[in-house]
């Protein structure tokens, strides 16, 4: 291959099939998630506000929005995009992650970016149980069964072998299965027990996971925390409103994020605005220049926005071993 064919303007399209049994190891997700929080907490790297739109013609759970962001450990620049139409239906959700190599002035790749979120989503949350769970914690719940949840239980299992006991809460047939199976295959030698009583469940956990969307459940209250307990929200859409005036303590990875995002968390108790009061941002916590929490009876509400930052890092790793493994085609499209 010719030198200038390498350095030729070009993107390497890799879609979801490319992507789909490209494998990574939970602790090498979790070590590249938390180095993008270091590298933030270290000015290393750049993260602007997600940017979203509401579309007026379709329901209110319709989805735009882009994220812009800077690795400076990889010197990679990120796009992403995430769009849905307003309904319920995943095959009209499409999100992608476009890579820049700013050490050569380069395109690098265009991929699909559901596989990228389902891996960096349950990092982050284990990166969370690991700072700002209480130093006994020793049983887990996961509440929904999808996408965003799918490999979370294994994660923290892998940041925190201690847990002895973990639970899940799910309402759809294939969503149960998968997380069944997906456990399985990460813990063979564990066992996941399936609840039915959410509230009484979320009331004995330590750590309890909320990425349920639409859920068909009643939504979840930081009060039904015991003393001590950690509430990671992956998906808003499952939690109270408000669930930030129950908390002790609140952590977000990014606090203007939580206020484009997660602002009706802060709602006061008949629906007025409230200001979203975050005590701590996990990548200050990561860099130790925060504390994860002050006390072991506190309830913790944390509120977990994707940040491109992650994306980068674990977009990157996929990219590079589909390429090696001759897939994607590419693109020149700047010829």
């Amino acid at each position: 291959m010719s030198k200038s064919y390498l350095c030729t303007p070009a993107l390497r399209i890799l879609s979801r099939s490319d992507l789909a049994d490209i494998t990574l190891p939970p602790s090498e997700v979790i070590a590249r998630v938390e180095d993008a929080y270091l590298a933030y907490a270290q000015q290393l790297s750049r993260c602007p506000t997600k940017l979203m739109m509401p579309i007026p013609r379709t329901e209110s759970d319709a989805v735009a929005y882009s994220m812009l962001g800077y690795d400076g450990t990889l010197q990679q620049v990120g796009f992403k995009t995430s769009y849905r139409q307003g309904n319920d239906s995943a095959e009209k959700y499409y999100t992608t992650l476009t890579l820049y190599d700013d050490a050569r002035g380069l395109p690098f790749a265009l991929m699909d970016g559901h596989r990228i979120g389902s891996l960096r989503t349950p990092a982050t949350s284990a990166i969370i149980a690991k700072h700002c769970a209480h130093s006994k914690a020793r049983s887990v719940l996961m509440v929904g069964t999808g996408a965003q949840g799918l490999h979370t239980l294994p994660y923290i299992i892998d940041v925190l072998p201690q847990l002895e006991e973990t639970s899940f809460f799910g309402t759809h047939p294939d969503g149960i299965k998968a997380m069944l199976d997906t456990f399985s295959y990460y813990c063979p030698d564990r066992t996941l027990q399936q609840v039915d009583d959410l509230q009484a469940a979320i009331a004995t956990a330590d750590i309890v996971i909320a990425a349920s969307g639409r859920a068909a459940h009643p939504k979840i209250q930081t009060a039904w925390m015991k003393p001590g307990g950690l509430l990671i929200s992956v998906s808003s859409k499952g939690v109270e409103a408000g669930a930030l005036r129950q908390a002790d303590y609140v952590v977000a990875t990014n606090t203007q994020q939580m206020g484009v995002t997660g602002h009706r968390l802060a709602q006061g108790p008949n629906g007025e605005p409230g200001e979203a009061k975050v005590n701590a941002e996990l990548p200050e916590i990561v860099a130790g220049k925060a504390a994860g929490r002050t006390s072991d009876d506190q309830r913790i509400f944390a509120f977990s926005s994707g940040m491109v930052i992650t994306d980068i890092p674990v977009g990157h790793a996929l990219a590079n071993r589909a390429i090696a493994a001759g897939r994607g085609e590419r693109i020149t499209l700047w010829q």
